[in-house]
Order: structure tokens, then sequence, then C-alpha cells
């Protein structure tokens, strides 16, 4: 990869962390304005309908998937529905910052959780930063405080939830398409609160706050589709660690829109999980590099 190739890669990452945030700030302006259910099923369609156009557009058509990997694309798409349940109902309650900040523990429980579930090595330096990130998680949960909120242990929740839906993905083939793997997920998503919302009495939405869930879908598919490229362009090892820029964005919109700012604990667990997660990312970067400049044993 070229060093222009990782610059797009990280402008890319950067672009979709701030999509998905302001896709979160503009989700949590929507709280008390309809049911949950109402929301995620309308947002769902308007998702539907642009993912299948990105999926027409860079033809990535269902074609050749192995058997086993539609049991997993299944899977993948319930862990989504989970995700997006306990993140919601974390994010209408709590300060934005506050569940991103959260979120940002993801490559630690990956990577205990890829180490665990698949056999992936993990070193005592490994162990020790992430460790020191769920140091940093605690501070920012603070159970038994005074100040606890229940919901963040929802955001703990979608943690879990988000990092099976990643060690799924990371088991399906090669040629399975990341953007109709996201399709199916949404299609899921919005087929399973569509009915759950059968149940709730729909509240009429004004121009307004239909304007902001279609802009909220408008901002969470292009960060799907600038997540899909990110793929496609750069190194991942050097991309990945700009997606703490989403941290940034919480802490400004959080500020701007809502009045919210973290308290110091908080800020200081933040920056235990961000820092113990940089580590993992440039160590984890170094030991490739340095496993890719060793001669091969096995090359005559």
């Amino acid at each position: 990869m070229s060093r222009s190739d990782n610059m797009t890669g990280a402008v890319l990452m950067m672009a979709s962390m701030a999509a998905f945030t302001i896709n979160d700030t503009l989700m949590k302006m929507l709280a008390g304005a309809a049911p949950l259910n109402q929301l995620l099923f309308l947002r769902g369609v308007l998702m539907t309908v642009a993912l299948i156009g990105l999926v027409w557009w860079v033809k990535a058509y269902p074609r050749g998937i192995p058997n086993r990997d539609w049991w997993l694309i299944a899977l993948r798409a319930l862990a989504e529905t989970f995700v997006i349940y306990f993140f919601l109902t974390a994010l209408f309650n709590m300060p934005l910052a506050n569940i991103t900040a959260i979120l940002q523990a993801l490559p630690l429980t990956i990577t205990l959780a890829a180490a665990v579930f698949l056999k992936e090595p993990a070193g005592w330096r490994r162990i020790t930063a992430i460790l020191v990130g769920f140091v940093g998680v605690l501070l920012i949960v603070r159970p038994g405080a005074a100040d606890f909120n229940f919901y963040s242990m929802y955001g703990l929740a979608a943690v879990a939830c988000i990092t099976c839906r990643d060690l799924i993905t990371r088991r399906l083939s090669p040629q399975t398409p990341s953007l109709f793997v996201t399709l199916v997920a949404t299609v899921t998503v919005t087929v399973i609160f569509g009915a759950f919302s059968l149940r709730d009495t729909w509240a009429p939405m004004g121009m307004r706050d239909l304007g902001t869930l279609i802009a909220a879908a408008a901002f969470v598919t292009i960060g799907f589709l600038s997540a899909v490229m990110v793929m496609r362009v750069g190194e991942v090892s050097y991309t990945i660690q700009f997606r703490y820029s989403g941290l940034l964005w919480a802490l400004l919109l959080g500020w701007v829109v809502f009045g919210d700012w973290p308290d110091a604990l908080t800020m200081i667990g933040a920056s235990l999980v961000v820092g113990s997660g940089m580590f993992t990312l440039l160590r984890e970067a170094r030991l490739a590099q340095k496993k890719s400049s060793e001669p091969d044993p096995h090359r005559h």
C-alpha cells in the first residue's frame, strides 16, 4: 500500500466516524418524538432503499456466497439488531460523549474475544493494554457511584453485541460482499423493529422530526459506505486508529447540541481506553511490519 492510499483510508475512516456520530446526534434529538421501534423502522426503510441503490451501484450482488456464510450472515444480522436496541436505548438516556467513550473499548474487547474464541495469540503486553482499557471503562461507567446511570449497562451490552457481530464478520468468506451483508442486516433490523412497532401507538411526526430522521438515515448510510471503502483502501492497521476521532466528534456535538461535557473521571477513563487501544493497534502494526520483513524460509 502506498502512502497516499493510507492517507485516503485515514480520511475515509474519519469521515465514517463523523457520519456515524452525526447520525447518533440526530437520533438522540428524536428521543421522545416517537417510540423507538417506530423511529428504527422508519430509518430502516430509508436505509434499505439507499443500500439497495449502493449494492446495485458497486455490483455487490450475492453471487458465489458459500452456504456456510448464509448462516453467519443471519447470525450477524441478529447481533446487529441487539446492537441497535442496546446502543440507542443507552444513547437516549445518557450523554453522547459517555456512550461513545464506552464504545472506544471495542478494539480491546475484539482483541480479547479473538484470543479466547479464535485462539489468536495474545502476549502479556496486549493483555495488560486490555486490562488498562477496562479500568478506563470502569471510570466511565462507575458502577455503584451516586451518579451511576443504569443505561451505562446497555452501553456495555452494545459493546458485547458488537464484539460478537465483528467476530462473526471475521468468519465470513472473502467472496461475500460486505455491502450485501450490511443490507441483509439493515433489512432484518427494519423487519424486526417494524413488527415490534405494531404493539406501539404510532406518534405523528412533524416535518422537522421527519427531516431529522431522513438526515440521520443519510448520515448512517454515508458512514456505512465510508466504512466499506476503508476496507478497500490503505492498511487496516494504519486506518483503524483513526476510529478514535469519533470520540472528538461526540465531545464537540454533545457540548454544542446538548450542553453536555464529561466530568474529569470520565475524561480520564476515556483517555485510558483510547491510549490502551492505540498501544494495541500500533503494536499490532509494528509486529505485522516486522513479520513481513522477515525472509520466508519456504521460499527458494
